[in-house]
């Protein structure tokens, strides 16, 4: 509470698009070591639908490119340990790099070595020459999340084996602009990426994208399949073409494609007031479910403060009995959905809105109704 008698600082959001490469990218406002600081609350175990989407993911690396006992596995952003846990399970060395202190602990805690620093170049160099390369480098919602993302891939570059296998997983700006999503758009996030883009940018480094796959998570990513060109061991699949393909026909390398999407997000601000308003007006009590990053982006960007929406719930120890930024609506445990029984609960965090939908079950007992403002309202 002492927290909210101080000022609070805020930083232009605007989103550039380099009509060169077709980056869509943030000013750096604010540095990377101070978002991703030691005492960063974003625990991504804290999701039951990300360890099922890890779980697989590494048991697909396993069985279709041959990643073992013998094998050597870098996570670059390993959180909590969320994802390598399944590869040290089945003997897998593994090794984390995690900014975060605080998440970082965490995994320590589970066995997984994770080494608190940034990923980068110079980085990679020195872990290469002190402690080898490695067979397989993953991150994933990393690479959108680097100031330099030149630097970040070179890294990669230098600290991968010559038969090694890049992965990354990143949100797709076509499903940004498709879905509407603008709420994705916050500090700490400093790109927005296309195939096309990416492709380019680990070419200019000397790898080769060799497949992609469309991927549900996060609303709609990316995870790419990347590898040294001279490495011939993999063939290209036509899965690289072909959302070449799709990115160009959607109108990705025109910058007329971005230039609407500023009326769309204006939209989604008046539905959003409008419900809240007649909510109000109605003496409707109205919760929040997720203290989130687009949850922030949505609400400041509309204006909304505590009068209209009552409180938010996390299941994040590390989020309750504290405030998001701005808007000033306290963050309570999830035992006050039922103490309140508020009439409405917006899922803030809606790329997991289905997973929110079926632990919350219980507040049909009161006649509670969800709603969602991405890609547009939903009252359900």
């Amino acid at each position: 509470m002492k927290d909210l008698e101080s000022g609070e600082v805020s930083y232009p959001l605007k989103a550039f698009v380099c009509d060169n490469c077709y980056l869509v990218q943030l000013d750096e406002y604010e540095k990377a070591n101070e978002i991703f600081s030691e005492d960063y609350v974003y625990f991504s175990s804290m999701s039951s639908t990300w360890l099922a989407h890890s779980k697989d993911y590494v048991e697909m690396m396993i069985s279709e490119f041959g990643i073992g006992q013998d094998s050597y596995v870098m996570e670059i952003a390993s959180n909590d340990g969320y994802l390598l846990q399944y590869f040290k399970q089945e003997g897998v060395k593994v090794i984390g790099v995690e900014p975060t202190l605080s998440t970082a602990t965490v995994a320590r805690n589970k066995g997984i070595e994770s080494i608190t620093e940034f990923f980068g170049r110079d980085f990679a160099r020195n872990f290469a020459s002190e402690r080898g390369k490695c067979d397989l480098v993953l991150g994933n919602n990393v690479l959108a999340h680097v100031p330099d993302i030149n630097d970040f891939v070179s890294g990669i570059k230098e600290v991968l084996s010559d038969d090694g296998i890049v992965t990354m997983e990143f949100p797709h700006i076509l499903n940004l602009i498709e879905l509407n999503q603008f709420d994705t758009i916050y500090h700490e996030h400093f790109s927005y990426l296309s195939f096309t883009t990416v492709r380019k940018i680990f070419k200019s480094h000397g790898m080769d994208m060799f497949h992609v796959q469309e991927i549900t998570t996060h609303g709609g990513s990316l995870r790419v399949f990347a590898k040294h060109e001279q490495n011939k061991s993999l063939e290209v699949r036509t899965t690289v073409q072909n959302l070449v393909a799709k990115e160009v026909k959607y109108g990705i390398t025109d910058l007329k494609y971005y230039e609407n999407f500023q009326e769309v997000a204006f939209k989604i601000k008046t539905d959003l007031l409008n419900f809240l308003l007649i909510a109000k007006s109605e003496n409707k009590k109205v919760a929040a479910y997720g203290a989130a990053a687009k949850g922030n982006t949505l609400l400041n960007y509309a204006g909304v403060k505590s009068d209209l929406i009552d409180f938010v719930v996390d299941r994040a120890e590390s989020k309750i009995g504290k405030f998001l930024p701005f808007s000033h609506i306290p963050v309570l445990e999830e035992s006050e959905l039922e103490k309140q029984k508020p009439d409405y609960i917006i899922i803030l965090p809606w790329n997991i809105s289905g997973e929110i939908q079926d632990q919350l079950t219980y507040s049909k007992n009161w006649g509670a109704k969800f709603v969602t403002f991405i890609p547009d309202l939903k009252i359900f």
